[in-house]
C-alpha cells in the first residue's frame, strides 16, 4: 500500500487444507503459516506449550462484526465474525491444527505483548514445559490506519527515511521455538530481555541499557550490530540516535522497521531478523557497517514515548 506496509503472504495451501483456509481470516492464516514454518524448520511436530502475543488481535473480523451489527440493526447476525474476532483465535487455531492440548495462552499487553510472552516462555522452560512455541502477530487494516492517523500516530504519505511526523504503519507475524537446549537446527541464542515503561527522560533509558549490558557481562564494545526502531518519525528518530550514539559511538545501526513498518509487536520481526543474520553469517547488500563474524546483536524496540525494550541475541 502507498500508506503502509502489508505482509508478503505465502501460498497457504502448503500449510492448511483449502476448505479450512476459506473460513480463516487473514491474520489467522498469517499466524498459522508462520507457526507451521517455524516448527518445520526446527524439525518438531508439536510444541509442549504455545504463547501468542498480539496488541490489537483480529481487527478485520472485529470490524466486519461491528459493520454487520449496524447494517442489520443487531438482528440476524452470523456469529462467525464475532467468534473469530477474539484475541486468542490465532493461538487456538494453531493448537487445533497441531492437536496440541498443552498450555496455551495469548498475551495482550500493548507494545509489551511479545516481550511478556517471551518472559512467560522462560518461566515455562524453567518448569520443564518445553519446547515453547512463541509468536508475535498484528495486522493493519484500512480502518485502523485511518483512525490512528487522525491521532498523529501514522503518516499518510512518505517513505523511509523521509523525516516526517508520524510512523510508517506495518504488520507481521513471527514465531519461534524456544527450548533450554539447542535443537537440530538452532538459529541463535536468546540471552536476555529488558523493558522500561514511561521513562521520565532519555537518561533513564540510557542507564537501563548500560545496566542491561553489564548484567549480561558485556560492554558497549561487544554488540556487533544494533537494530533500531527508526521509522522516519521526525519526533522520535533523532533522540534515539543521540541516545544510541552516546552508548555505541562506533557501532553500526540498522532500522528494522524500514522493512516491517511500525506495529506494537514489531520486535518479533526484529528478533527473527537478528536470529537469521546470526545463523547465516551473511549480510544483505543494503546492510552496511558490521563486520563478520556476527557474535552479538542488540535490539532496541521503542513504541511511542512509553514502551522501550532491549533484546540481546548471540550466535550459537
Amino acid at each position: 500500500s502507498e500508506n503502509y506496509f502489508k505482509s508478503l503472504e505465502p501460498d497457504y495451501d502448503r500449510f492448511v487444507d483449502n476448505k479450512m483456509i476459506r473460513r480463516m481470516s487473514r491474520i489467522v492464516k498469517m499466524g498459522v503459516a508462520s507457526a507451521m514454518t517455524c516448527l518445520n524448520n526446527a524439525g518438531v511436530e508439536k510444541p509442549d506449550s504455545i504463547l501468542t502475543a498480539t496488541a490489537y488481535g483480529c481487527l478485520e473480523d472485529t470490524s466486519a462484526f461491528l459493520r454487520r451489527m449496524i447494517e442489520f440493526e443487531e438482528k440476524l447476525l452470523s456469529p462467525t465474525a464475532f467468534i473469530q474476532s477474539t484475541h486468542n483465535t490465532v493461538g487456538a487455531q494453531i493448537a487445533l491444527l497441531l492437536k496440541c492440548h498443552g498450555y496455551n495462552n495469548t498475551i495482550v499487553h500493548r507494545a509489551f505483548s511479545f516481550e511478556n510472552a517471551l518472559m512467560e516462555s522462560r518461566l515455562l522452560l524453567q518448569e520443564g514445559k518445553g519446547p515453547v512455541l512463541v509468536g508475535a502477530i498484528d495486522e493493519i487494516t484500512e480502518d485502523r490506519h485511518a483512525i490512528l492517523s487522525r491521532f498523529g500516530l501514522y503518516r499518510q504519505t512518505g517513505h523511509y527515511p523521509d523525516q516526517l511526523s508520524g510512523n510508517i504503519a506495518g504488520e507481521g507475524a513471527a514465531f519461534f521455538l524456544l527450548d533450554q537446549e539447542p535443537g537440530m537446527n538452532p538459529l541463535a541464542l536468546f540471552r536476555d530481555l529488558r523493558t522500561i515503561y514511561k521513562p521520565e527522560h532519555t537518561g533513564m533509558v540510557q542507564q537501563c541499557l548500560l545496566d542491561f549490558l553489564q548484567d549480561n557481562g558485556l560492554t558497549p564494545e561487544d554488540p556487533d550490530l544494533v537494530l533500531t526502531s527508526h521509522t522516519g518519525n521526525i519526533n522520535q528518530d533523532e533522540p534515539d540516535r543521540q541516545l544510541l550514539k552516546a552508548v555505541f559511538p562506533a557501532k553500526p545501526f540498522f532500522p528494522f522497521k524500514s522493512l516491517s513498518g511500525d506495529y506494537p509487536t514489531a520486535s518479533g520481526f526484529a528478533l527473527w531478523l537478528a536470529a537469521l543474520l546470526l545463523k547465516e553469517q551473511k549480510l544483505p547488500l543494503w546492510m552496511q557497517g558490521p563486520g563478520l563474524p556476527l557474535r552479538n546483536i542488540l535490539i532496541y524496540h521503542r513504541s511511542g514515548n512509553t514502551h522501550h525494550s532491549f533484546y540481546l541475541i548471540s550466535a550459537c
